[in-house]
């Protein structure tokens, strides 16, 4: 792998090419990515490049005037995160991720930076982020079970049907399609257009949707299917 970037997902919109033709977009906020750690065979065993995306603040445990402990920002980096930063001589960041480049040498741990201008209009890449969350859903949303009747004396409308039988094997086989937790998958769109890319801005335009929810982590890598 050659290139990658972190994003955020801003929403879709569409475009007008040059031809007329009307593109459906989603508008990804991408980098500029801080290269945090370079990973390498002697130290660690193989090699990768560590990055970081988005700014977060530190955690900072005070105490009020009952003398209890009170932590402020929640969600902020731990001491230990500070310190990972540190030694690239930057801030925590929000989200962190290992990449394995073909070219590790050429990153500097707290020098390197990577930014949209990595990729063109034109190329195909492969977008990874976490699918919306449906909490509980029951076997037809969530598997596209067929219905029951639709008639009123029926009793049977949304019903997943029979688990099992009573005789062999006496019980329900594993991965049986059942009601349950629906979403919040990691999920790739593999083999995506870049129709734009505003350097400017650190924004890239990818020709269709994307997965999550907005303000969502995005993985944009280059892709392994090619033409």
């Amino acid at each position: 792998m050659k290139k990658a970037i972190l994003a955020e997902k801003v929403g879709m919109t569409q475009i007008f090419g040059e031809n007329g033709v009307l593109t459906p977009v989603t508008v990804l906020k991408a980098g500029p990515c801080t290269v945090t750690q370079v990973k390498t065979v002697e130290n660690d065993g193989y090699e990768a490049v560590q990055v970081g995306f988005g700014e977060k603040k530190e955690k900072v445990v005070t105490k009020d005037g009952s003398g209890k402990k009170v932590i402020r920002n929640a969600h902020g980096a731990t001491k230990a995160e500070v310190g990972h930063v540190k030694k690239a001589g930057t801030t925590p960041k929000q989200f962190i991720k290992e990449f394995r480049f073909d070219n590790v040498a050429d990153y500097t741990v707290g020098e390197s930076t990577i930014t949209v201008d990595i990729f063109a209009e034109g190329d195909k890449v492969d977008v990874t982020a976490r699918s919306k969350g449906k909490g509980y859903a029951g076997g037809l949303k969530r598997h596209g079970l067929k219905s029951g009747p639709s008639g009123h004396g029926s009793k049977y409308h949304r019903h997943a049907g029979s688990n099992g039988s009573a005789t062999t094997p006496g019980r329900v086989m594993k991965g049986k399609k059942m009601p349950g937790h629906m979403g919040c998958e990691q999920v790739t769109v593999q083999n995506l257009e870049i129709v734009k890319v505003d350097a400017e801005n650190s924004v890239i335009l990818v020709k269709g949707s994307v997965p999550g929810p907005k303000k969502s982590l995005v993985v944009i890598k280059e892709t392994v299917k090619g033409n």
